[in-house]
């Protein structure tokens, strides 16, 4: 892409944060994101849109209509359209437009535009808060690793739940509110995570000894997502830890957020420069 040319030039004000009107046009991105999620939030309102129903209408489409511009800029400067599109901000960004349109053959559809507010994560980048990208990205590989074992975990709580409805449907049975076994389970799974809305409650004594059991088996429950991701966590965090290294020493273990190596004392690298997110 030629330097002076005009899709150089828009290239370097969408995607880049390095000069005045990148950063600008970033954060009037941001703005206008959030106006259109104000409106979208306002429209759910009875009362408003019956005295401004029309007015929220051209909003809406006003916003979303420089928000297709925007993406179709995006893809036209980007040096790697295809790459663009199918990134994860390239779909954000198709998604975000795509409820308006879609709203015109089913009216609930515009409601979904509040996918938009994904599209604030760039203030990470705006505002280089690289680290805070850097730690979830920690977060989302420690939940990738434990997707197995989270699987493995709801399968059995599945199977608990829909042996715990079957019981109390033939303990209790329809005349006490369970009139189906699906019932039954939405009931096991209610009790199961401690909510107990009440709007189904066993009468007999073998029923709510078998709700006792349910609700105790719920606490054991909440705990094990909550030590499968701990420890998953525990490991990437000591995994990243071996990544910085002193440049004196070239000794390992150090925090992400370290300015200084706690070995040597030497200054290591900016937190905000060991890892570069690029978005195409």
């Amino acid at each position: 892409m030629p330097r002076h040319s005009l899709k150089h030039h828009l290239y370097v004000i969408i995607f880049g944060t390095h000069t005045r009107a990148g950063r600008i046009f970033d954060i009037s991105l941001i703005i206008a994101i959030i106006a259109s999620l104000v409106v979208l939030i306002l429209e759910s309102l009875p009362n408003v849109m019956t005295a401004w129903s029309q007015e929220l209408r051209y909003i809406e489409y006003t916003f979303t209509a420089l928000f297709t511009i925007e993406y179709l800029l995006r893809l036209y400067c980007s040096p790697k359209p295809k790459s663009y599109a199918t990134s994860f901000y390239g779909v954000v960004d198709l998604l975000a437009i795509l409820p308006t349109y879609l709203a015109i053959l089913f009216p609930g559809a515009s409601f979904m535009g509040v996918i938009r507010l994904l599209r604030v994560m760039r203030i990470f980048r705006i505002l280089k808060l690289v680290r805070y990208l850097q730690d979830s990205n920690i977060l989302l590989r420690s939940l990738l690793h434990a997707r197995r074992k989270i699987l493995i975990f709801f399968s059995t709580v599945g199977i608990l739940v829909t042996i715990f409805g079957s019981l109390i449907f033939v303990i209790e049975g329809p005349d006490n509110g369970f009139t189906s076994i699906p019932q039954s389970i939405y009931w096991a799974i209610v009790t199961i995570t401690t909510v107990g809305y009440g709007d189904i409650v066993p009468q007999t004594v073998l029923g709510k000894a078998i709700a006792s059991l349910t609700m105790l088996l719920g606490y054991s429950i909440l705990a094990v997502p909550t030590g499968i991701i701990t420890a998953e966590l525990s490991n990437e965090m000591n995994a990243h830890k071996e990544l910085v290294k002193c440049p004196n020493c070239n000794r390992s273990g150090h925090d992400s957020d370290a300015l200084h190596c706690k070995h040597c004392g030497s200054e290591l690298a900016d937190p905000d420069k060991r890892v570069v997110v690029e978005d195409n």
